[in-house]
């Protein structure tokens, strides 16, 4: 019998990071909790600072197996790129300090693992983690992403574990 796994998803983002904690048992998922950490306005340190307390209070709330980070996509505004990468490397270094192994997806690989399609908009994410997620209070549709990232760590690590077992 495989054991259950909490997992946390997180969707990185300067402004809102997108935080979500399943439990994942064989096939079987549930939600625990979901949310949004908003980093506020001030100066870019201060901003990446209270990203890793919240971070950190979130992780210290949960007894954890794993973590997961959805890659992030470069785009035309190498100033805003280069902040979001600065974001997505606390998102990563919080859960590797708590002693995690971080996983990272691409969006599109999130994407077909909950809708069955690479590139389904933030709509058909939502409603996919619903329907897996019965009684999930969505907060917010980076909350939703996050938990996508979640199930999405959850199917691979699962898949590992039968392809250890098979061979």
């Amino acid at each position: 019998m495989e054991a259950k796994m909490l997992l946390l998803g997180l969707d990185p983002g300067l402004r809102n990071t997108g935080w979500g904690v399943i439990e994942a048992n064989s096939n079987k998922l549930r939600h625990v909790a979901n949310g949004v950490v908003q980093s506020g306005t001030g100066s870019l340190a201060d901003r990446l600072l209270k990203l890793f307390e919240n971070l950190s209070l979130i992780i210290d709330s949960y007894t954890l197996d794993g973590a997961a980070v959805e890659e992030t996509f470069v785009n035309r505004d190498g100033q805003a790129t280069l902040k979001l990468g600065q974001a997505r490397g606390i998102v990563m270094l919080v859960p590797a300090r708590a002693g995690l192994e971080v996983a990272e997806y691409p969006a599109n690989t999130v994407k077909k693992s909950v809708v069955g399609y690479g590139h389904a908009d933030k709509n058909q994410i939502s409603h996919m983690v619903s329907l897996l997620l019965p009684g999930a209070d969505l907060r917010s549709s980076d909350a939703a992403d996050a938990l996508a990232v979640a199930i999405c760590h959850a199917h691979h690590v699962s898949s590992s574990k039968l392809m250890a077992v098979s061979q």
